[in-house]
């Protein structure tokens, strides 16, 4: 029988996935010659052998690849026989002009956490344990190819014995760039709060003693800093909101385990898997009615967010005594994560009692991803570690940078097919997080050999990221806010027609100069046309109102009994509501100074939440409307009365919402019954509006994005009652509904447009 030979070109996430030493162990068990490299491209395999067993190679390339590996594509072409005399692994090459796909950092395996727990195994308690199957990657790359030395690992020369494991095809730590042991690799100290260097011979008990008795640790891990300190310790959790001032936004927890989350918090198969699985994200959980963790955790909340141990340092800090640990962001409010030594040390001083300290550089910082399952569907809530880079495959092969938003910020690069969504960069609002944001695009622009040909940005000119995209001596094409949310769905979703694309959410600057966020539009890739949309409502004060809800409250008080009631029982009303500072209001209204005007569905929850008494400052995004939920019943089925008007477009009038809620609220209804029925109508009138459309467009596709469709009660309902009305609805899985995911739908949008327009450069 004649031997052939094969070059085969396999393109996708197959470097730092343990992909060479799994095609080396391949080649040898199926007695074939040649070699395999890691190439910018992907990675190169020349093969000669029987034309039987190259087929089986190329099919456990195809249907068996290792666990992490993410196979884009197989290329395989015959050439001419060189007569190997045996199978190699060859250094990396480099093609600038190639793209690399880079794995996310991935949580520890179960066999790495095996060997930080077994008394026999060279590497107990070693807290830097990885393998080709898990530990750090996109957080440590500096450059491509993803070499040890092109990482910050780089500082690390290797033991014999770890050596051994590096160059052994055979060993599941073959070619593990990040690899290393306690004689070899980076070290783990504690300091105090003034950066002194602690000398203390175990360090883990050390930590774990003071967490139990109530301090608080700044721990350095795989993306960033976390603050950290006893979940059960209601001194300890309340100490780190006043230090952090951070009132009253949900703290993350970490668990020891699957069956510690299941006494606190209910979780079905979906979070399960979820919870588990490799990437280990925090999930939104429903808690049990017999939680008993401290309410300081998630204050006015029937929810929280969990995740479980995803490095060895954080597997080791569990105890018996110790089982939930309060792991949130280490950032000031406002900035971004902390993730250098110094600038932690300088940060966090006056928050942290101590710093759990090591000497692995973070090159890329890199927070907690957040996930929530609604609807028995997955849906992202903040795509980060775990998640990013993994590319999304798209149509074009058009090279466009999107900006992204100001808030939630990520921003997306498009290069050959493939769209690269960034980590969680926060709210572009003072300079540090814009220094951070832009670190990180020309991050993104080195590791991938990105030159971008097109720039596309929000329509607000006011936006830092707007900023950063007229810096650029590039085309530009501005894309509407709301239109990029519901592309982003449509890109995800597959859709190519025009849908029905309802964004509800809190900002975004409209066609119009005014602040849209409560849409109804008629949408495709290209452009949209605005045909519905909640009354425009004065926002007092502008910003103000935002942080202020009572501000909207009396807003759309004063505008929905203007027309019912004298102005003088319109005065007296407020005044018993609100007291003078509610008169203030009114003077600022009818002045109309700083009160530009909203069509926002999140300033609506905003004013209800206020108005029926649960939120009266809000300390962060969203809280109103955040907190409204949590106290709303789903079997609660009564709602108010609403009016839908057509003046050229739609136009959806609340004020009757608001009057029935008044009323409500003096005969004493609860603020539960009040809250459920307020969002009853919320999906009373989507509905109504969707079946309105239908009848004018013909569309039965219905695209739901924006922030306040992370509200469960809203979204569940919503999206049955357009089912049972035969609509198809559509909701984000794997983009955020929020911010998070508008950089994807300003890159579709503006490839639409230069096609259709014809813009060349």
């Amino acid at each position: 029988m004649d031997k052939k030979r094969c070059f085969i070109v396999v393109e996708g996430i197959v470097q730092g996935v343990g992909f060479r030493p799994f095609v080396y162990n391949l080649a040898k068990a199926f007695g074939l010659n040649g070699w395999v490299n890691n190439n910018s491209e992907g990675v190169y395999i020349d093969v000669e052998g029987f034309a039987e067993d190259i087929h089986k190679l190329i099919k456990c390339l195809e249907n068996n690849p290792p666990l992490l590996a993410r196979i884009e594509k197989i290329t395989i072409k015959a050439d001419k026989v060189l007569n190997y005399s045996n199978f190699e692994i060859k250094e990396s090459e480099v093609n600038l002009d190639k793209i690399t796909l880079i794995s996310p950092d991935i949580a520890i395996c179960s066999e790495c956490e095996e060997d930080i727990l077994n008394i026999n195994n060279r590497r107990l308690g070693y807290v830097f344990t990885n393998c080709t199957n898990c530990g750090p990657r996109f957080s440590i790359i500096k450059e491509l190819p993803y070499d040890r030395e092109k990482t910050t690992m780089n500082n690390f020369k290797m033991c014999n014995q770890c050596n051994g494991e590096y160059l052994d095809p055979t060993n599941r730590r073959f070619h593990a760039q990040p690899n290393a042991c306690k004689a070899c690799g980076p070290e783990l100290w504690v300091e105090d709060s003034k950066g002194n260097r602690l000398e203390i011979e175990n360090l883990i008990s050390f930590v774990q003693t003071m967490l139990k008795e109530g301090k608080i640790f700044a721990i350095k891990g795989l993306g960033g800093f976390h603050l950290a300190c006893d979940g059960m310790n209601e001194t300890s959790v309340s100490n780190l909101r006043e230090r952090k001032k951070r009132s009253f936004k949900p703290l993350a927890v970490m668990m020891k385990n699957i069956e510690t989350v299941k006494k606190y918090c209910k979780v079905n198969q979906l979070e399960e898997k979820i919870l588990t699985g490799i990437k280990k994200p925090i999930v939104i959980l429903q808690q049990r009615k017999s939680y008993d963790l401290p309410k300081t955790i998630t204050p006015n909340q029937k929810t929280i967010g969990v995740m479980l141990p995803y490095t060895p340092i954080h597997i080791l800090l569990f105890s018996e005594k110790l089982k939930v640990l309060i792991m949130t962001s280490a950032n000031i409010n406002g900035l971004p994560i902390e993730y250098k030594d110094s600038s932690a040390r300088k940060a966090l001083s006056g928050i942290a009692d101590y710093f759990l300290m090591n000497n692995r550089e973070i090159y890329e910082p890199v927070d907690d991803s957040v996930l929530k399952v609604i609807n028995k569907e997955q849906t992202i809530i903040r795509r980060s570690r775990g998640f990013v880079p993994e590319p999304f495959k798209w149509t074009s092969t058009r090279n466009i940078l999107a900006c992204g938003p100001n808030m939630k910020n990520t921003f997306c690069i498009s290069k050959e097919g493939f769209l690269f969504l960034s980590q969680f960069n926060g709210d572009l609002e003072n300079l540090e997080t814009y220094d951070n944001y832009n670190k990180n695009v020309e991050h993104f622009k080195n590791i991938f050999s990105f030159s971008p040909k097109f720039i596309a940005h929000d329509l607000h000119p006011g936006y830092m990221s707007t900023k950063y995209a007229l810096e650029y001596d590039l085309p530009k094409i501005a894309v509407q806010h709301h239109h990029a949310h519901i592309v982003s769905n449509m890109f995800e979703n597959n859709l190519k027609e025009k849908v029905i694309g309802i964004c509800f959410d809190g900002t975004g600057y409209g066609s119009d100069g005014k602040i849209w966020g409560g849409e109804f539009m008629i949408c495709d890739y290209h452009k949209f046309t605005r045909v519905a949309h909640l009354d425009y409502i004065k926002m007092p004060g502008g910003e103000k109102a935002i942080k202020e809800p009572y501000r909207m409250a009396v807003s759309y008080i004063y505008k929905a009994l203007g027309a019912l009631v004298n102005k003088i029982e319109v005065n007296d009303i407020i005044f018993e509501l609100y007291g003078s500072k509610g008169i203030s209001l009114i003077n600022i209204l009818n002045s109309n100074i700083n009160c530009i005007e909203t069509s926002s569905m999140g300033r609506l929850f905003d004013a209800m939440s206020n108005m029926i008494g649960i939120t009266d400052t809000v300390t962060y995004e969203g809280q109103a409307s955040v907190e409204l939920e949590a106290i709303s019943e789903m079997d609660i089925e009564e709602s108010y009365t609403y009016k839908i008007i057509k003046q050229g477009m739609y136009i959806i009038e609340p004020y009757e919402i608001i009057i029935e809620a008044l009323k409500d609220k003096r005969k004493g209804l609860s603020a539960k019954i009040i809250a459920s029925k307020f969002q009853n109508t919320i999906v009373n009138l989507t509905v109504s509006m969707c079946k309105l459309i239908r009848q004018d467009f013909k569309i039965n596709d219905v695209v739901l994005s924006g922030g306040v469709f992370q509200n469960c009660f809203l979204l569940t309902k919503i999206c049955s009652n357009l089912q049972n009305n035969k609509f198809k609805a559509h909701i984000h899985k794997n983009l955020p509904s929020n911010d998070g995911g508008i950089a994807i739908g300003q890159i579709i949008i503006a490839n639409a447009i230069i096609e259709n327009n014809g813009i060349r450069i």
